[in-house]
Parts: C-alpha cells; structure tokens; sequence
C-alpha cells in the first residue's frame, strides 16, 4: 500500500513523475483520392497513409503537495518524429479536406447571406478550394493560411486563434491542464482519483450533469486491489470522462492483467443510449459530437474507421475497414497494484462536410462525417522496469507461497512429535 501512494518515499512515485517506458503515438492519415467527384457529389473514396509514428516523452512539473491529501501537477508531452518505425516522412503530401474552409463554411451555415457571400469572394481571391494537398507535417504541426485573418475579420470570434493552424499544434510540447488527484495517502481506495482539473469539479461542454462530471483518474494509474468491473478516466484530448469495462483476465509478460475495453455505448447517441443524450446534438450511433470544446467547429470523435459504429458511416464513404484487432482500444492493468501493464488507446477525427449555400467553394457536397486521421497512444512495460515488476509481484509472492507450504509441511512432524512426547510423559 505504501508503494502505490504518491509520495516521494514509494516506489512508484518515479515512474508517477516520469514515465519511464517507450510510449508511441501512431497516426494515420486518411487521403481523399477523388476530391473533384466528392464536389460533384460522389462518395467519397478514402485510403489510409501512414502511420507516422512519434517516441512521446511524458514528465510532470509543478508538482505541488496540498494539506487535504492531494497533490497538484502538469504533464508535459513531447514528440519526436521515428523514420524507422514510420510508413513515409513528414514530407509527404496528402489530400484532405481544406479543415479551416469546410468548417468555417458549416459553422457560418445559418449566418446571413450577405456574411457567406462575401467569404465565398474572399476564398475566390485567396484561391482556397474545398480540398486541399498539403504535407503530414504542415496538417499536425501546422501552417500560415491568410483565411485565417479574412474569417476573423468578417466574423470575430467565429475562431478566435490566430497564426498558424495545425490539429496538433496544441499537442507538442505543451500540457493537458492542472490535474489535482488524490495521493492516498489517508484512504488508498481513493489514490489517483481526480479532485479536479483546472481547477473545476466539473466542465461545462455538454448538456447534463453526468456528462460533464470529471471521473476516475488522469489515466496513467488506479487504485489498487481493482475489481473485475469497470474503470474511469477523465481524458482532456475527448473532453470528458470515459469509463472503460472488463473483458478479461491474462497475462503481460508473466505479470496478471485484467483487460479493460470501450464499451459498445461509449459514443452511441442519445436515442441508442439515453445516457449519452447529454452529449447531443447527436447523429448516428458511434460519433461523439465534440464542436463544444472545439471551438464550436463540425468536429466528431469515433474508434477508427468507424469501428463500433452504425453501418451507415462505414458505407457513406468507400475504403473503411473496421476491425476489432486493429481498432479497437485496451487498457492490461496489473490489478493488484492498478499500475497499466499494456496499453494502445486510440481514436479517430472526423470533420463535417457538407455543401453551403452562398459559398460556391463547397460545391455540390453531400452531407457526410468525413475521416481525418486516427491515432493511437501505446506503450508497454518492459526492460529494467519489467524485471523489477516481475520479481516484486511474480517471484516473491509465489516463493512466498511455497515456503508457507514448506513451513506448513515441516510444522506438522514436529506437531506430532510434540504430542508423542506429551503422552510418554504422562
């Protein structure tokens, strides 16, 4: 128990502060290989680039002690680009949706026409198109676009950043927010359980109470003594507290392991799932509507390529193979002490698209969620660590065990040796 606490006298508390083993984020990119037709109106047709695989460091900072039992921490990532493990370089050119163009369009969809007119002329004299044929690099890490400035212009606010755009801009070297969990150091039960993030008890995105509670952990460890039933987390990158369900049970490396997986419900919508109705407005089963915390953009989070979803994603566009081997998610806890042994999360972007009258750039586009990318976050136990694990949890126990049984076995002639002796002597 003093060993899963987070304090700097347990053995856990290094591998809390920095994680010290390999932890990679694979993305996958998904080219639209007839962006003239999808304008027409086609299907569109999809095939999947990459992955592009990163090596992610994880440390925390402004790891500050707090007198009620928690302790407060930033968690910094960073991400290196591996040739060797990647399927091309970030060099390569893809064609995707021109994201700022098509979600601006959508979001200015029920403005007056005057304000869409006049983007519509503004993407004209900028040369902006619908879809657009850009570097791996310049999509993650981002790029200048003059459309920028024009949208800010015309409607303040409708994206209030500036400079340059990417989808991961916001995702290297940077934090996921203020975490403030529990230490256990009174009440083990409640060890890395989030009191609360940024500073709230709840967020704000969405349209229930359940919905918007923070849950669980920060998802890097639980408590421990985990029963075979569910676990919680609170994921920053989705916006909101996912719970995981028990599979199985196995092993990793010779360490026991319970599985935990998504639950077909995770994002059903409200009609398949009433739970859920909280996150709505909903579409089909399997898309988490997430415009709320994305700067209110057409933006939508599912298992990649729709896996887990209603058929009709999947058929809406050509080139999507769902699969459970490939993607669906897993957590392989070590349940004695909750400690994630094994573990790939992954998660797939789509954007809305759709043909807006008054901006001729969008064509004859029919609706559809549109795949961007999936990616997944792995990483496993292994090297000193593993062995160390191994030994702590595997050996010693089962050599424990054997020499009960041992000391067992010796007690009993001696117990009857004793009761010899005790008669002869009366």
């Amino acid at each position: 128990l003093q060993n899963v606490r987070i304090d700097p006298s347990s053995i856990s508390f290094n591998m809390w502060k920095v994680i010290p083993v390999p932890f990679y984020l694979s993305v996958h990119f998904f080219e639209v290989l007839n962006p003239k037709q999808v304008l027409q109106g086609a299907k569109p047709v999809l095939t999947q680039r990459g992955p592009y695989v990163y090596r992610e460091y994880r440390y925390k900072t402004n790891i500050t002690f707090h007198d009620n039992d928690t302790v407060s921490f930033l968690e910094y990532r960073s991400l290196f680009f591996q040739p060797d493990m990647s399927n091309g370089t970030e060099e390569d050119y893809v064609v995707v949706p021109n994201i700022l163009m098509m979600g601006a369009a959508v979001m200015m969809e029920k403005l007056p026409n005057v304000l869409k007119i006049l983007l519509s002329g503004a993407l004209a004299g900028m040369k902006q198109q619908a879809f657009m044929n850009r570097t791996v690099g310049e999509i993650m890490w981002g790029y200048e676009d003059p459309l920028i400035d024009t949208i800010n212009t015309l409607v303040p606010g409708l994206i209030p950043f500036e400079g340059k755009f990417g989808l991961f801009i916001q995702f290297n070297n940077s934090h996921s927010g203020l975490f403030t969990v529990n230490t256990g150091m009174k009440n083990i039960s409640q060890v890395h359980l989030v009191d609360s993030w940024n500073g709230l008890k709840k967020v704000n995105y969405w349209r229930s109470t359940a919905c918007n509670m923070i849950n669980g952990t920060a998802g890097e460890m639980w408590p421990p003594f985990m029963s075979p039933t569910s676990l919680e987390f609170y994921s920053p990158d989705a916006c909101r507290s996912i719970t995981l369900v028990y599979e199985q049970s196995g092993e990793f490396k010779g360490i026991p392991t319970y599985r935990f997986v998504a639950p077909k419900t995770l994002f059903a919508n409200g009609t398949d799932y009433p739970p859920n109705e909280g996150f709505c407005p909903c579409m089909q089963s399997g898309i988490q509507n997430v415009s709320t915390c994305r700067l209110n953009a057409p933006m939508f989070i599912s298992h990649p390529h729709f896996y887990n979803a209603d058929p009709s994603l999947v058929n809406a566009v050509t080139g999507l193979h769902p699969s459970k081997d490939q993607h669906a998610l897993f957590l392989d806890v070590h349940p004695m002490t909750g400690i994630p042994m094994n573990c790939s999360i992954k998660l797939q972007l789509n954007l809305y698209i759709k043909q807006v009258s008054g901006i001729i750039q969008t064509g004859k586009i029919k609706p559809v969620v549109l795949p961007l990318l999936w990616f997944a976050e792995s990483g496993h136990i292994e090297g000193s660590v593993l062995n160390q694990f191994y030994t702590n949890l595997v050996l010693v126990p089962l050599l424990l065990e054997y020499l009960q049984y041992i000391f067992l076995g010796l007690s009993v002639p001696l117990i009857i040796s004793a009761a010899v002796l005790m008669v002869m002597n009366k």
